[in-house]
């Protein structure tokens, strides 16, 4: 299956399970014209019969550091494009870079320099993962680079990102924390809860501040325990909160996905990658920021000690396995892979779901729930031939 780069003025694609808002249609009809999805194409437009397969909405990933042997926290513009496209071929149409801690200057001209690529379209945003995290619950984090959340620190990074920071992952126990998440709250950038050690009290007040996602609920925070119920259980009771997941069979056990579906319903779940260079690109030694991580198997593990770094993990392969391993309703898969964080991004009049007037971003699944073709703003990435 190679990618391709045809772009038809006007096509219609019948035959397919199309999964929509208000449902699953058999034999559903999309209708594209130029980038964007209309109510009918001409009389005219070319007609592609994708009987047996599956149409679904591009993906949109809010929390991804590389692909395709690129870093978004290092590469070059080349090289940050690179991964982009290697997300783009298996499924993610819509992708924000996430970067991860590292000295304050560095990562101010990053913003600057990733910010670019979001004005030409390349990107959807960007995320900061650290420096403002819990050396507790550093993960794959340089320990010595961590730092409280300031506010004025964290106003600096948002600043540099000119408008285009989309979610910051903080600590927000630490000294600053409740501060910075109402600043971010006020300049609409996401404030998110993740490596964190707080308890269930410290959640529910940065929840009350403003905080509004947890960065890969589970991981890089307390266990969930029946005295001492920690985090867990606060991101997951509250309504006003969107959980990310990475399910990709190394980060969770199934019954943590299916209890955090129970819990908080398929409407605030967002599955992520939380990708590294290594996602569609192969085993081998590569950097994580500062840091020296082997990936063996298709798991990455920092060389230092051993931690999870990332994942190698595609959205196509997360799809997959919720609706083969973890047997979820499709329409539950395509919010948490696509609606809901399109929803966060506030991106959802674009780009989330296949209705007209939105960018033509959409994928082609086989009836394993194999990716084999995929559509950004009208034109094909890969062509389902």
């Amino acid at each position: 299956m190679a990618a391709s780069a045809v772009r038809a003025d006007s096509t219609v694609l019948t035959g397919a399970r199309v999964v929509l808002p208000t449902g699953t249609v058999d034999g559903g009809r999309i209708s594209v014209e130029g980038t964007k999805i209309v109510a009918a194409a001409p009389d005219s437009a070319p007609v592609r019969d994708l009987s047996g397969h599956w149409v679904v909405p591009g993906f949109v990933d809010i929390h991804n550091h590389g692909g395709g042997g690129a870093s978004f926290t290092s590469g070059s513009a080349e090289d940050v494009l690179r991964g982009v496209r290697t997300h783009h071929e298996h499924g993610t149409t819509t992708l924000v870079a996430s970067t991860v801690t590292g000295e304050m200057d560095f990562l101010a001209r990053r913003a600057g320099f990733l910010s670019e690529l979001v004005e030409q379209g390349d990107l959807a945003g960007i995320h900061f993962e650290g420096p403002f995290i819990s050396p507790c619950r550093k993960g794959a984090h340089s320990e010595e680079l961590l730092r409280d959340p300031d506010p004025a620190s964290v106003r600096r990074l948002v600043d540099a990102a000119r408008g285009t920071a989309r979610m910051m992952t903080l600590a927000t126990e630490l000294p600053g924390g409740i501060d910075s998440v109402r600043l971010l709250a006020d300049h609409g950038v996401i404030a998110a809860i993740g490596h964190t050690d707080a308890t269930y009290e410290q959640t529910v007040e940065a929840i009350e501040a403003g905080a509004t996602v947890a960065t890969h609920l589970f991981n890089a925070m307390p266990p969930l325990g029946h005295r001492a119920p920690g985090p867990i259980a606060a991101l997951l009771e509250d309504e006003r909160v969107t959980v990310e997941l990475i399910n990709d069979g190394t980060h969770l056990h199934p019954a943590a996905l299916e209890l955090a579906f129970h819990r908080a319903g398929a409407h605030r779940v967002a599955f992520i990658t939380d990708a590294m260079d290594a996602a569609g690109f192969g085993d081998g030694r590569y950097q994580l920021g500062p840091l020296a991580v082997d990936v063996t198997e298709g798991v990455a593990r920092l060389v230092d000690g051993g931690s999870i770094a990332g994942s190698t993990l595609t959205l196509d392969t997360a799809f997959r396995r919720a609706a083969i391993v973890d047997r979820l309703p499709v329409e539950d898969i395509v919010r948490a892979i696509s609606a809901n964080p399109a929803k966060l991004l506030g991106m959802d009049d674009t780009v989330g779901s296949l209705e007209p007037g939105k960018d033509a971003d959409l994928v082609v699944l086989d009836e394993d729930f194999t990716l084999v073709g995929v559509m950004r703003k009208g034109e094909w990435v890969i062509d389902p031939k």
